[in-house]
């Protein structure tokens, strides 16, 4: 079997994100915004759904797995930081509007998601709602960082 990369292979094979060496900052950016009325169990749940399926999509933020001393492998984990803000409803649904706009990769977790109790009861909450009625309480987005930051105008660092 042939398992060389062809041109149009190596086009559309993710590229690993990129830092700068002077810097230490990436050219990409994944960036959680919750919205500010969520109980901490609700920020630290919400928060762990949305960034979940990121490395399933885009394998490229995703690192090599980790070996302690003693010879035990443990899970890979982001090759980057993940950056989390807060906003209100209002900011998080133009954060949303613009991320959508802009073409990034988006996650959404809605109100109805914490009434739910399995993957496919998420996913039909979801679809019941067009995209400008969803009930937001948090999104993960992921993509250029310049495209990150503009979609996320308005939303501050999260405490």
């Amino acid at each position: 079997m042939n398992t060389s990369m062809t041109d149009e292979t190596a086009q559309q094979t993710p590229q690993t994100p990129q830092t700068s060496a002077a810097a230490g900052r990436f050219d990409t950016k994944i960036a959680v915004l919750l919205r500010d009325d969520l109980a901490v169990w609700q920020r630290l749940n919400v928060t762990a759904f949305l960034v979940s399926g990121l490395g399933t999509e885009r394998p490229e933020v995703v690192g090599e797995r980790y070996q302690d001393a003693d010879g035990h492998s443990y899970l890979p984990e982001f090759r980057q930081p993940v950056m989390v803000f807060e906003g209100g409803k209002e900011i998080l649904a133009a954060a949303h509007d613009r991320a959508l706009a802009r073409g990034l990769a988006v996650a959404v977790f809605i109100a109805d998601m914490f009434a739910t109790g399995h993957d496919a009861a998420n996913r039909a909450a979801v679809r019941a709602v067009p995209a400008a009625d969803l009930d937001l309480v948090g999104i993960a987005v992921y993509g250029p960082r310049n495209a990150v930051d503009k979609a996320l105008k308005g939303a501050v660092k999260h405490p």
